[in-house]
């Protein structure tokens, strides 16, 4: 994400037209929105357009009846106009998009002027292949492509998201912030959150207005890891067993807490856990918080 966030910055300046892909929920919106912020065209309109409501006809009918021939109703001819889940434009309003996009061979009264930046959910190279997305528009709009991770393989943000969500409803319904639980905060590193960072918002809201967490999480699916082993009940369980379970759920809870208190900065929560970098990376991978590069990174950066 640091890495995202400096590529946006470079080419917010720019007039280059954008491409996001990413999950439904990952933020493509807010990177839209951030791209229009830092442009020079801040001060001139955003406009988003959900691609599945626009029909030729009403593709037609704003252009027409706008000035300078904008195809968007006349509002972000010189603003930033923003394309969502661009997969779900018909094929006719493509030709049609593509027709008055720079360099589709209109004169310059009737070329959108406005920032392109499109989003989609889908893999626009198989939609090409399938015969659903014009491979001219494809190229046309995928000056810069930006991936934006799903929330399962970018775990050690959802402290932090958690942090300003809870703060932002705090005071949107007037309630203190909540403390989460040791278990709360395990059982949401451990979801998978197929909704991305939406579903995350979503529960915090629910979770501060209700000001119950154990109701809001119940709503969560079953747990994608185990916190211990499960046994039948006519299974004999050892005292020894008992004690090594113990340990492991203290173990456990321990390091969550740790590595919240520091963000999850692994290279500082292992000096405060008194074991070495690897051995903290072991135990992570142990417990199912470990991101899938960890076996490949012997060091981290102290700015992660």
């Amino acid at each position: 994400m640091q890495a995202l966030e400096q590529v946006v910055a470079d080419i917010a300046p720019t007039d280059i037209p954008v491409l996001l892909v990413g999950e439904s929920g990952t933020g493509k919106d807010v990177v839209a929105l951030q791209i229009h912020q830092l442009s020079r065209r801040r001060d001139e309109p955003f406009v988003k357009m959900g691609c599945a409501a626009i029909t030729p006809e009403l593709f037609d009918r704003q252009r027409q009846g706008a000035p300078n021939g904008d195809c968007f109703g006349g509002h972000a001819n010189t603003g930033t106009v923003f394309l969502d889940e661009i997969n779900e434009l018909e094929m006719v309003c493509q030709s049609k998009l593509l027709h008055v996009l720079p360099d589709g061979g209109v004169s310059q009264q009737d070329r959108l002027e406005a920032r392109v930046i499109s989003a989609t959910s889908r893999n626009l190279e198989e939609e090409m292949r399938t015969g659903r997305f014009r491979e001219e528009l494809y190229y046309r709009l995928n000056g810069v492509c930006l991936r934006l991770p799903p929330l399962r393989n970018r775990k050690e943000d959802i402290p932090i998201l958690l942090d300003f969500f809870m703060a932002r409803y705090a005071a949107v319904f007037g309630r203190p912030q909540p403390v989460l639980a040791s278990q709360t905060l395990q059982r949401l590193m451990e979801h998978t959150w197929p909704g991305n960072i939406r579903e995350l918002e979503n529960l915090v809201r629910k979770m501060v207005a209700l000001g119950d967490e154990r109701a809001a999480v119940a709503d969560l699916g079953s747990p994608g890891v185990e916190s211990r082993p499960r046994r039948s009940t006519g299974e004999k369980l050892s005292l020894k067993d008992a004690a090594r379970a113990a340990s492991h759920q203290a173990e456990r809870e321990l390091i969550l807490k740790v590595l919240t208190r520091t963000r999850w900065n692994r290279k500082r929560a292992a000096q405060d856990l008194q074991v070495s970098y690897k051995a903290l990376l072991y135990k992570l991978k142990q417990f199912g918080l470990a991101r899938s590069t960890d076996s490949e990174m012997p060091e981290e950066s102290p700015h992660e």
